[in-house]
C-alpha cells in the first residue's frame, strides 16, 4: 500500500506497474507511457459514468423499497407493481426484434456444445487443469467416481468394477457410434481399410464419423470419431497380445470434454489488492502467451504441468493430417460494476476494479492473437461481465471495451462479450440488454443463486421469502430459465454464441449430475457448467445423446415459453406457520454455509472451495452461494421470522462444526470458543448487516475483513 508511484495522473501500487511494464507490455507493440496515458484516460471518461450507475442502483432499491413498505399488509397487486418498475425505468420497454451480429467467433463458442468449465485464475495449477480439461478418460470418470456405485478406496483395485467400466464404456460407442451389424462390445480388432474404419468386418452405421487414427492402418494406435460436433479416441495398447487385458486391446476412450473455460478473476477468487491482481493477471498471461507452467509435489513425485499440445492424426484416407485442440477455449471473467480496489487511485480514490480488469486483462490478451495455435483462432477475446444491472450497464461494458479496444490498436468488436443473466433488472430487461452489445455478445448465461440472492434483496421489504429449498419451486425460476433460452434464440444466438446454464455444485455426487444434468442441453443450453475436468467427461456424455443445435432449431420456431410477468412473481412464503425447530434448521443450514465458506475466504484467501454442509456433503461455495444464504437470513431477521438472538446463537453453534469439518487442516484457525477472529465477524456481518450491502453482494464485506487481516 505504501510502496507506491504514479503514472499519468494514476497511482499505482509499484508491483501492478512493473508487472504491466515488464511482462504484459513486452512483445505488444504497447509503448509504457502510451499505455498508462490511455489508462488515465479510460479512468477520466468512465469513472464517473461507473460511479452514476452504482447510485442509479441505489436510487431504484430505494424506490422498491419505499412501494412495498407502503402496501405491507396488503394483497400483492401485481399489475400495480409492474406499471410502477416501469414508471421508475426497472423494468424497460421491449424494443423491435434484431438478431446479434457478432462476427469471427470460435466454433467452441458457436458451433459445438459442451461442458464449461469456471476456475479460479489465482491458482495456477487449477487453471492449468482447466485449460487441459478438452479430453478426458471416461475410464477414469467412471472408474473413480460414483457413477457406478461407489469407488473402492485409494490404491485398491477392484476387478469387477473395473470389467463393468469397461462394458458401460462399450454401451456408450453403441449409443454414439453405432455399428453396422455388431455391437463394440463384440469387436476383437479394429482396423482401417481403403479410408473407411472397420470393427472386426462391419462398418460404423455413419461412416462419416470416421475422423482419422493413429499408427499403422491394420492396428492403430488411436481412432478418432465425431458425434454431435464432439470427438471421441479409441487408445489401443498393442504392447499386450489380445485376450490379456481386452479382446480388442482397447486400453481406454478419451472424449472431448470441457470444450471452454472461463479464468475466473470474480466470484471464486479473493483477490483484494495489488498482490493478489497480480497475481491473477500473471496466470492469465500465462495462457495468454502458452507458456504458464506449475510445478507441484503429489504423491512424493515432482510434477511439472504445462499446456497439452495438440493432438495430430493421420486422415481417414491415409494422405492428410487431422489436427484436434488438446485446449478448452479459454474466455476470462472480469468484475462487475460494482467494486474498486487499492491496487491503483485515480483523482484520490480506489479505481474501479471492472476498468483496471478490461484494461490490462485485454492487453494481456494481444500475446494471443499475436502467435500462431493460441487461444483463439478466430483472433477474438472473450470477456464475461457479470452482475450487471439492466441496458445502461451492459451499453457501458461496451462502450468500454470500445475505448480499449482503440487505445490498444485493435479492430472495433474484438472482443466478446459474455453476459451473466444473474440479476433481476437483467432478467426483466433482457432482450434489450442483448440489443446493447449486439455486435459482440458471444455468451449469456443463467445463475440461479446469485439470480436468487438479488431476488431477496430487491424485494427484501416484501415480506418473507419462502425456505430456500421452496424458492426453488416458485413459477419464476422456471420462466427464468427458459425466458433466457428463448431470448437468446430470438435474438439470433445459435450458431453464434454460447446459451449457458449454471453449475452443478456437488462434486462428489456424479451418479446424481449424470442423471440431472441432462437437462440442460434438453433445454437447449450449448454449454452448463461444471465444478471438475472429470464432471466434464461425464456431461460431455449428455452432448453426445442430445444434438443442441437441433432442440435450438425446434424451441426457436415455438415462442417464447415466459414472460416478464413470471419473472416478477416474487417467491414469498405462502405458508408461514413454520415450528421453532423448522425455523432454526433453515437458519443452521444459511449459517453453516456461510460459515464454511467466509472462514477460508478471510483466513486464507481461498475464494471458492468445496465445503461440506451441514449434512457433510461437500458442496462447491463461491459468492453466489454465500450472498443467497446470507440475504436469506438477513431477510427473515428483518420480518421477525428469527431473532437476533437465535440467529446468533445458530452462528455460533454452526462455527462449531465448521471448526470440527476442518480439524484435520493446520491452515485453519478455529473460530469457537472465542467467537472473536475477523473471519466469524465477517460472516456475521453478511447476515446481520444483510439488508444494507449493495444489492446484497457479499464482496464488501469479504474484502475489508481480508484487507484487516493482511494488514494485521
Amino acid at each position: 500500500m505504501n510502496n507506491r508511484t504514479t503514472r499519468h495522473g494514476i497511482e499505482i501500487d509499484s508491483a501492478l506497474a512493473a508487472f504491466v511494464e515488464t511482462e504484459v507490455l513486452p512483445d505488444t507493440g504497447i509503448d509504457a507511457d502510451a499505455f498508462w496515458q490511455s489508462m488515465a484516460a479510460l479512468l477520466h471518461d468512465f469513472t464517473p459514468r461507473n460511479r452514476a450507475l452504482i447510485e442509479t442502483r441505489t436510487a431504484l432499491q430505494s424506490q422498491i423499497d419505499a412501494w412495498h413498505k407502503g402496501r405491507r399488509n396488503q394483497p400483492h397487486d401485481h399489475n400495480a407493481y409492474k406499471a410502477f418498475l416501469s414508471e421508475i425505468g426497472y423494468l424497460q420497454p421491449e424494443g423491435a426484434d434484431f438478431k446479434i451480429d457478432t462476427t469471427k467467433i470460435d466454433p467452441e463458442i458457436a458451433t459445438v456444445p459442451g461442458p464449461q468449465l469456471v476456475v479460479p485464475i489465482t491458482n495456477a495449477r487449477y487453471a492449468l487443469n482447466a485449460a487441459n480439461a478438452r479430453w478426458g478418460s471416461l475410464y477414469d470418470a467412471f472408474y473413480g467416481t460414483d457413477a457406478m456405485g461407489t469407488p473402492a478406496p485409494a490404491g485398491a483395485y477392484d476387478r469387477g468394477r473395473g470389467s463393468r467400466v469397461v462394458a458401460r464404456v462399450r454401451v456408450f460407442l453403441d449409443e454414439a457410434f453405432p455399428l453396422n451389424g455388431t455391437s463394440h462390445a463384440d469387436v476383437r480388432r479394429y482396423h482401417v481399410r481403403g479410408g473407411v474404419l472397420l470393427a472386426d468386418d462391419m462398418p460404423l452405421a455413419d461412416p462419416s464419423q470416421f475422423v482419422g487414427y493413429r499408427g499403422p492402418a491394420m492396428a492403430p494406435d488411436g481412432i478418432v470419431l465425431r458425434n454431435n460436433s464432439l470427438h471421441a479416441e479409441l487408445i489401443f495398447d498393442r504392447a499386450h497380445p489380445i485376450g490379456s487385458r481386452d479382446q480388442a486391446q482397447l486400453a481406454d476412450v478419451q472424449i472431448e470434454s470441457a470444450i471452454s473455460a472461463i479464468m475466473d478473476c470474480e466470484d471464486s477468487v479473493a483477490c483484494v489488492d495489488a498482490e493478489d491482481k497480480v497475481l491473477a493477471y500473471r496466470n492469465w498471461l500465462g495462457l495468454m502467451k502458452g507458456d504458464l507452467e506449475e510445478t507441484f509435489e503429489k504423491g512424493g513425485q515432482t510434477i511439472t504441468r504445462a499446456l497439452n499440445p495438440d493432438r495430430r492424426y493421420t486422415a481417414p484416407d491415409g494422405e492428410g493430417d487431422v489436427t484436434l485442440k488438446s485446449q478448452v477455449l479459454m474466455l476470462v471473467r472480469n468484475v462487475g460494476h460494482l467494486m474498486t480496489n487499492p491496487a491503483m487511485s485515480w483523482d484520490g480514490e480506489e479505481v474501479f476494479e471492472g476498468l483496471m480488469d478490461a484494461m490490462i486483462t485485454t492487453a494481456i490478451a494481444l500475446h494471443d492473437l499475436k502467435r500462431e495455435g493460441g487461444n483463439s483462432a478466430a483472433g477474438s477475446i472473450y470477456v464475461v461481465k457479470p452482475k450487471m444491472h439492466g441496458p445502461d450497464e451492459v451499453a457501458f461494458a461496451d462502450e468500454t471495451f470500445t475505448a480499449i479496444e482503440a487505445a490498444l490498436g485493435l479492430p472495433q468488436y474484438t472482443v466478446k462479450l459474455g453476459i451473466m443473466d444473474e440479476e433481476r433488472r437483467t432478467s426483466v430487461n433482457l432482450k434489450e440488454c442483448i440489443r446493447a452489445a449486439k455486435h459482440r455478445v458471444a455468451f449469456i448465461n443463467t445463475g440461479f443463486l446469485d439470480r436468487t440472492g438479488d431476488e431477496i434483496h430487491t424485494s427484501m421489504e416484501a415480506g418473507p421469502f419462502s425456505r430456500k429449498d421452496f424458492i426453488k419451486r416458485k413459477a419464476w425460476i422456471t420462466g427464468y430459465e427458459n425466458q433466457n433460452v428463448d431470448i437468446g434464440l430470438e435474438c439470433g444466438l445459435a450458431g453464434r454464441a454460447q446459451i449457458g446454464k449454471g453449475m452443478w455444485a456437488m462434486p462428489d455426487l456424479m451418479a446424481a449430475m449424470l442423471e440431472q444434468k441432462i437437462e440442460h442441453p434438453k433445454a437447449g443450453a450449448n454449454c452448463a457448467w461444471v465444478p471438475s475436468p472429470t464432471a466434464a467427461t461425464l456431461h460431455a456424455l449428455h452432448y453426445h445423446k442430445i444434438d443442441v443445435m437441433a432442440v435450438q432449431q425446434r424451441l426457436a420456431k415455438g415462442g417464447r415459453r415466459a414472460y416478464v410477468d413470471t419473472l416478477l412473481d416474487i417467491p414469498l412464503a405462502a405458508y408461514r406457520q413454520w415450528s421453532a425447530a423448522q425455523i432454526i434448521r433453515e437458519v443452521e443450514n444459511n449459517a453453516q454455509g456461510i460459515l464454511g465458506y467466509v472462514v477460508r475466504w478471510v483466513d486464507q484467501g481461498v475464494g471458492c472451495s468445496k465445503v461440506p454442509d451441514i449434512n457433510d456433503v461437500g458442496l462447491m461455495e463461491d459468492r453466489a452461494t454465500c450472498r443467497i444464504s446470507s440475504q436469506h437470513i438477513a431477510n427473515w431477521l428483518h420480518h421477525g421470522v428469527v431473532s437476533e438472538a437465535d440467529a446468533m446463537d445458530a452462528m455460533k453453534r454452526m462455527a462449531e462444526v465448521v471448526d470440527r469439518q476442518n480439524a484435520d487442516d493446520p491452515a485453519y484457525r478455529p473460530m469457537a470458543p472465542g467467537f472473536d477472529s475477523i473471519a466469524f465477524q465477517a460472516a456475521c456481518d453478511l447476515v446481520f448487516a444483510g439488508t444494507e450491502q449493495p444489492s446484497g453482494y457479499t464482496e464488501p464485506v469479504l474484502h475489508a475483513r481480508r484487507l484487516q487481516l493482511k494488514a494485521g
